[in-house]
């Protein structure tokens, strides 16, 4: 096959194992090479930048800039960047940050090598790929009530451990406003109090710990 049919794939994940795994499985495939890996969201910029991938595989929660980030970024320079997160949260505010800053699949780390491959290959295509298990999560993420930049603000805090005095003094605001705040985002979460606020937000993907 010569080298112009070949999908050329960027991995972009923080772990060397991961990279290492996913490297050996698509370059099993004739019609794939890597070209190029990433540890983080800034190498994966520089990366495409250099290579220019037909398809790229990127991890969300990675150190110096993330993957959600590092997707819109490429995705702003790049208008044809084809683009899949691969990572092991399935958490429907992951899923829609993701596909939001331009992805165009989202895939888990427990996907199986066939279904790895095959995603790369609709990618490439210009189609888009969502298992179903993943739209389900995404039409539930619609269903939510948005958070405000400041409620989420006040939501990561909480998630620290942080009391509302804290908060206020973090955020200069006052200690009322902070309150109100709270309230909003128990009725919005669907929740009784901050405790199960701050585990139904990890699970979600709206903040981590």
């Amino acid at each position: 096959m010569s080298q112009t049919t070949t999908i050329r794939v960027l991995i972009v994940d923080d772990h060397a194992i991961v990279r290492k795994g996913l490297a050996t499985i698509i370059n099993r495939d004739p019609e794939m090479t890597v070209i190029a890996q990433a540890e983080d969201g800034q190498q994966a910029i520089d990366a495409f930048r250099q290579y220019q991938p037909d398809v790229t595989l990127m991890d969300l929660r990675m150190p110096q800039m993330r993957g959600v980030e590092a997707i819109a970024a490429i995705c702003a320079e790049f208008k044809q960047a084809r683009i899949t997160v691969l990572t092991t949260y399935d958490g429907d505010e992951d899923i829609y940050r993701g596909l939001h800053a331009g992805a165009q699949g989202y895939l888990l780390k427990d996907t199986k090598p066939n279904e790895l491959l095959n995603a790369i290959r609709t990618i490439h295509s210009g189609q888009k790929y969502v298992p179903p298990a993943v739209g389900a999560k995404l039409l539930q993420r619609m269903s939510h009530p948005e958070l405000s930049e400041r409620e989420l603000a006040v939501l990561r805090l909480m998630a620290q451990g942080m009391s509302n005095a804290d908060i206020a003094t973090a955020l200069s605001i006052g200690e009322s406003t902070v309150k109100s705040h709270i309230n909003r985002l128990l009725s919005k979460l669907g929740v009784n109090d901050r405790t199960q606020a701050v585990i139904v937000a990890v699970k979600r993907g709206l903040v981590s710990l």
